[in-house]
């Protein structure tokens, strides 16, 4: 039976980059993990394994570590777009570029005043840890017309104590749990934004305050939503974003319910006043759904497993 070529591409995956702003004494970080995806005229290479278009991967790696040096990292968005720019424009066969990023954030680390100085300095302005909070996302494509940019974050770990419940729900013969008044709302969030920008000849957003507003509102939302579901908390904070952030269109959160359930300590003669609780990390509930600006087409991934 004939075959023929699908869908392909090709690139090199998880450049890993830390770029070091050195401004006098005070450094600042960026560190990247770059996967670079590329498309375009490669059916022969396929078909009959010549290499005549393909720009090897190994030169995709090292066209990171060069653009950092040469553009520096103002955003992980920023960094994508020159990145895509250039494989698009700069290889004729190449009629695609995607190009997806991870940013892993640092923050100083505060010194005694006795410490500082020891060293001889007020402050020391070269030294962070690494933040456990979130990852940060994004995804820029390119087709030599039109950019899509989809940004977001992953594992950020919420929680509220109270002004959560969870009741009224239907129940059958295999329904055991009990309804709830008064409980523990905990989630592990992985949210994907889409910005509307997609052409050279429009302003694009400050990606960063973008990134640290969207985060806020976020929050916000998730600590002042009086929560009859998780899924009415996701919705609120989809809300809050969309509403508070022009430049973002679309939104689509995957939300694990981070289970916590009373520990029964009536066998120790003790009672529980909603205090101690054991915390199940699976199975797990997995709360997923897209929130909109009314008018605006969905063009994320359902499945968000691998963007």
């Amino acid at each position: 039976m004939p075959t023929i070529l699908g869908q392909n591409q090709y690139g090199k995956a998880e450049n890993r980059v830390v770029k070091i702003t050195r401004d006098g004494d005070t450094h600042h970080i960026k560190d990247l993990n770059v996967s670079v995806a590329l498309s375009g005229d490669m059916d022969d290479v396929h078909y009959s394994g010549s290499n005549a278009n393909v720009l090897p991967t190994d030169t995709t790696k090292n066209t990171v570590y060069a653009f950092a040096k040469e553009y520096g990292i103002e955003s992980a968005e920023q960094f994508g777009i020159h990145l895509a720019r250039h494989f698009v424009t700069s290889q004729e066969p190449i009629h695609r570029a995607r190009i997806r990023i991870e940013e892993y954030a640092w923050e100083r680390i505060e010194t005694s005043d006795g410490n500082s100085k020891f060293i001889g300095a007020d402050e020391v302005k070269h030294s962070f840890v690494r933040k456990g909070q979130e990852t940060r996302t994004t995804q820029v494509t390119f087709d030599g017309d039109t950019w899509q940019v989809i940004s977001g974050l992953k594992d950020l770990v919420v929680m509220n104590s109270t002004n959560s419940e969870f009741w009224g729900y239907v129940k059958d013969k295999y329904t055991t749990l009990q309804e709830a008044y008064d409980r523990i709302l905990a989630t592990q969030v992985s949210a994907r934004w889409r910005y509307s920008w997609s052409s050279d000849e429009n302003r694009m957003p400050n990606w960063e305050k973008s990134y640290e507003q969207a985060r806020k509102h976020m929050l916000q939302a998730f600590a002042e939503t009086y929560s009859l579901s998780l899924q009415q908390t996701l919705y609120q904070m989809g809300s809050r974003i969309i509403n508070s952030r022009s430049e973002i269109d679309e939104i689509r959160f995957s939300l694990p319910n981070k289970h916590h359930f009373l520990v029964d300590l009536e066998p120790f003669g003790l009672k529980n006043d909603n205090e101690v609780y054991f915390a199940a990390d699976r199975p797990y509930g997995l709360i997923e759904a897209t929130v909109l600006r009314d008018g605006v087409e969905p063009q994320i991934p359902v499945d968000m497993t691998n963007l």
